[in-house]
């Protein structure tokens, strides 16, 4: 039975604008921020406030405006701002112990046995974890650890992908915007089609079989111009690529898949984990197992800590000092760690998120049934994603919509971002702690939103180009014709591809 606390409530008449933002005092803080920051930042430019407080599912600017947040920290709030048990935490630990290079503190103790519990069952009580600090850095980590255990260099990654944007992670992240401004190219990439079911690549309307096609095809021919792998890296869902959810049986393949090839498979869970999606992991909802898991964000309630979990029978030990960070396994942030894993494993809010989100999803998709650039509403739990067309037929990305939208949406009280390739898509990330009442609300605000952009003057032409060409697949390689139901090779692996069973 959840405790009282453990239902935080917003701040009352959410969301009200009572000056259109931004206001006076709001600007001060925006012209300070301009002189003394950088001009690379680029939240303050899509929301323009000054935040004075914050409190569950609502943000209070300094102008007395109180806005709706649908953007949770971009998924780091699962539980809310301020969430009542995770202050209660945090103040108990301040007055213990702030930092601790790696020395075993009662929170960081309490904090392993937490987590151990929850992760996916075919890891639990199997696992091993290793602690970093940003979600690239448990991302960069796990890649270095496949390639450590397996003697090799190299990892698939998907279009779409996002992985971080520091250091080696940079080049797993598919946005060549990302990749741009970073001179550390560490990562040994061999990228692959994502299965996107709306915007299909590899001549495959479900997706699944089309990129294990291409996978087998770059692992088995030698001309295929693929280099070795350790490792295959995958989101569940795809989270700044466009909140795209694959096929059920994509996640099962590529379990298959790296078992036949010997590779590692690593979940990147730093957004879809910890109850996101209504399930603890996503990789949940199908029942796979990763070899590595990466975690971050809601981890640490808003606190930078983030980890890397493993099979303990990978096969080779770890040598002392094989990754090293100073603030790995902040004391503060592991304490309200443990307490916010408490919370998600015996509370309502991760079935909430499933149940609730579900009846959220079918609510964006009523509210856009006669929207004509609306070209798909999908999800899973709290994790939504309105992707903005120019016409049903085309699918041409109607970037412009997607950010006027948030725009209008952000003046009317709503804080609501995008994303994907073409910047085209909304998402939903609100706390998974939200009022329903300002979950309707929200919903409310998204559909006067889009039909006073629809119906008030037309806004810019999309630029008149193919977004993403047609690409002409050649026909199927005749060594893959020995490959039937569910892709399951016979005869030998090809020169230096170790092949495992399936487990």
């Amino acid at each position: 039975m959840a405790r009282a606390t453990d239902a935080p409530r917003s701040l009352p008449d959410t969301p009200t604008i009572r000056v259109a933002p931004p206001g006076p005092n709001s600007r001060k803080l925006l012209e300070a921020q301009a002189k003394w920051e950088t001009e690379a930042v680029v939240y303050s430019k899509y929301f323009p406030i000054g935040v004075a407080r914050a409190q569950n599912a609502s943000i209070e600017d300094v102008d007395g405006n109180r806005f709706l947040d649908w953007i949770s920290g971009v998924s780091v709030l699962n539980l809310g701002h301020r969430n009542p048990r995770l202050v209660a935490a945090l103040q108990d630990q301040i007055d213990r112990i702030w930092h601790s290079p790696e020395l075993p503190t009662p929170a960081r103790i309490d904090f392993l046995e937490q987590f151990h519990s929850v992760l996916p069952e075919g890891m639990r009580g199997k696992a091993r974890v290793l602690f970093t600090v940003t979600g690239a850095d448990a991302v960069e980590t796990a890649v270095n650890l496949a390639d450590y255990v397996k003697g090799r260099r190299g990892t698939v990654a998907f279009s779409g992908a996002y992985h971080g944007v520091h250091g080696g992670a940079a080049n797993l992240t598919s946005g060549r915007k990302y990749r741009a401004t970073t001179s550390f190219r560490g990562a040994s990439v061999i990228r692959v089609p994502y299965p996107d079911p709306y915007r299909p690549v590899l001549d495959d309307p479900g997706g699944t079989q089309g990129t294990i096609r291409y996978l087998e095809h770059l692992f088995n021919d030698p001309y295929s111009g693929a280099d070795e792998a350790s490792s295959v890296l995958v989101e569940p869902i795809l989270g700044e690529g466009g909140y795209v959810v694959p096929p059920d049986d994509f996640l099962p393949a590529l379990r298959e898949f790296c078992d036949r090839h010997d590779l590692l498979l690593i979940a990147d869970e730093i957004q879809t984990g910890l109850g996101r999606t209504g399930r603890m992991w996503a990789v949940d909802h199908v029942g796979v197992t990763p070899d590595i898991l990466c975690v971050a964000k809601t981890i640490g309630g808003g606190i930078p800590v983030s980890l890397v979990a493993y099979r303990s029978d990978l096969g080779k030990a770890l040598p002392p000092g094989f990754h090293l960070g100073t603030y790995r396994g902040n004391p503060l942030a592991l304490a309200v760690g443990a307490e916010s894993l408490k919370i998600l494993r015996d509370g309502p809010w991760v079935d909430r998120a499933r149940s609730r989100g579900a009846k959220l999803l079918e609510q964006f998709r009523a509210g856009s049934k006669d929207r004509r650039h609306v070209g798909e509403v999908r999800g899973r739990g709290f994790m939504v994603g309105i992707e903005y067309v120019h016409d049903a037929a085309s699918r041409t990305p109607y970037p412009e919509l997607a950010k006027g939208m948030r725009a209008e949406m952000f003046g009317l009280g709503v804080m609501m971002h995008t994303c994907g390739g073409f910047d085209n898509v909304q998402r939903f990330i609100g706390p998974l702690t939200t009022e329903d009442e300002l979950l309707d609300r929200g919903v409310e605000i998204w559909e006067e939103a889009l039909a006073s952009l629809e119906e008030s003057s037309p806004l810019p032409a999309p630029a008149a180009r193919v977004p993403r060409p047609e690409v002409e697949m050649p026909p199927p390689l005749k060594n893959l014709e020995r490959y039937p139901a569910r892709w399951r090779p016979s005869g030998p692996a090809p020169p230096g591809r170790a092949r495992k069973g399936s487990r």
